[in-house]
């Protein structure tokens, strides 16, 4: 590939060959090595090649509720329209709308998402089959104090899934458990299942004070934070993302720091849902790590991490009256290499040697990108994901001017759109 890095790389304005060899970056300089025989020379047109995103939070088969429950608080939108249409998923809609969802974020230059779902086994099987990564979970709720955890079809089902696929696909897949949230389980069952998850080395998923609601009511049943309350059941000590954490409280900062939780910002889901804003400029004042999700396409509408990175850009500006608040060349890093570190993918989530050849190059020459004085800028205010030109995960391209090289798009189009037509028969 001969590209434009980032200035990061030291290379400035000068054109950069990178080398990738099977799954990984075997050399980047301003000249191939000598006497090097290639399966295949890409010319990038002096377009922009920077690391693949990294999808923090997902539920990726809800793209088969995308624009069903609009305009509807949290609470009332899962009560009245979410959990009554997942009573009618099974694996083969749970198969179509993780493909199309995958799909979607191939096409924006995703290669690897974070995903808490149901029927994680078709997840796994959309995974394996279209090439892309992720941290897969089974949500495990528990509103029934007289269930034994150890007993639970939720839990049973997160082993199987563990026993089943943690590390196929030649590591493309890695199985995480997932607690869905405080207010939707008991103590007991959470610090069983992170014993489970720790028997395991597994990490941890979870929701963590989505609205003020759930934080307030938190605090009046335990008479602690949702944070404290994880923290006090063992959930903290496994490697942790949690999403969300709009309505933290700086207590909760310390501990999300000292017990180094990854947090997954999900600005366009909490905006949408009227769920408020998370203070992304204290979490990383604090020494946070965080990364960015999209959340579910019935609470986002679209899987786009350039459009999660641009919205926390400008919120962050917006909310403290402060335009220097999250700088252009500080956001990229949320989408890429802390996404790939929140899933324990440290070979991962940067352009160096040795690092697995997840890349995307990106379209400067689009109408909307001239002139390009700023990289990072163009990335963190003007790109769309349109801008899209290649997306590669693992050394595979995925996606290339158009055209997808593990999908059959139009065949896609086609069973989702007649499953979903026929969805509430």
């Amino acid at each position: 590939m001969l590209s434009r890095l980032l200035p990061e790389y030291g290379f400035g304005d000068r054109p950069v060959s990178v080398l990738v060899k099977d799954a990984f970056i075997e050399s980047i300089g301003e000249t191939l090595p000598k006497a090097l025989a290639c399966d295949r020379v890409i010319d990038c047109k002096g377009n922009l090649l920077i690391p693949a995103f990294y999808n923090a939070h997902c539920h990726v088969a809800m793209t088969l509720f995308r624009g069903y429950g609009e305009d509807l608080p949290l609470k009332e939108w899962l009560e009245t329209r979410i959990y009554p249409a997942e009573d009618r998923l099974n694996y083969e809609r749970v198969l179509l709308g993780s493909k199309l969802g995958i799909a979607e974020m191939i096409r924006g230059g995703v290669v690897s998402f974070t995903d808490m779902y149901m029927f994680e086994d078709a997840v796994a099987e959309a995974v394996l089959e279209t090439g892309v990564k992720a941290n897969l979970s089974r949500s495990i709720v528990s509103f029934d104090e007289s269930v034994q955890p150890k007993d639970d079809y939720r839990l049973k089902e997160s082993i199987d899934l563990y026993n089943r696929y943690h590390g196929a696909g030649e590591g493309r897949i890695l199985v995480d458990f997932a607690l869905h949230a405080e207010y939707t389980n008991h103590a007991a069952c959470c610090k069983y299942v992170a014993e489970e998850a720790k028997k395991r080395g597994l990490r941890m998923q979870i929701h963590l004070s989505e609205t003020r609601k759930e934080h307030e009511e938190c605090k009046a049943r335990y008479g602690k934070t949702p944070a404290e309350f994880f923290r006090d059941t063992g959930v903290f000590d496994l490697p942790t993302t949690a999403a969300h954490c709009v309505w933290v409280e700086d207590g909760d900062l310390d501990i999300l720091r000292d017990k180094q939780v990854f947090v997954a910002h999900n600005p366009v889901s909490n905006l949408k849902l009227g769920s408020g804003v998370m203070p992304l400029q204290k979490f990383l004042d604090r020494g946070i790590s965080v990364a960015l999700g999209t959340d579910g396409t019935a609470s986002n509408n679209r899987l786009d991490l350039l459009r999660e990175m641009q919205t926390a850009a400008l919120l962050g500006k917006g909310i403290f009256c402060d335009p220097a608040s999250l700088p252009a060349n500080r956001l990229l890093k949320l989408a890429t290499e802390n996404g790939a570190l929140s899933q324990g993918r440290t070979d991962c989530g940067r352009m160096e040697i040795g690092k697995r050849a997840d890349l995307v190059l990106i379209d400067l020459n689009a109408l909307h990108n001239l002139p390009v004085y700023d990289p990072y800028a163009s990335l963190a205010y003007s790109a769309d994901r349109n801008d899209v030109l290649l997306t590669m995960a693992d050394g595979r391209i995925l996606y290339e001017n158009g055209e997808y090289t593990s999908i059959d798009e139009e065949r896609l189009k086609y069973e989702f759109q007649n499953a979903v037509a026929h969805y509430f028969d």
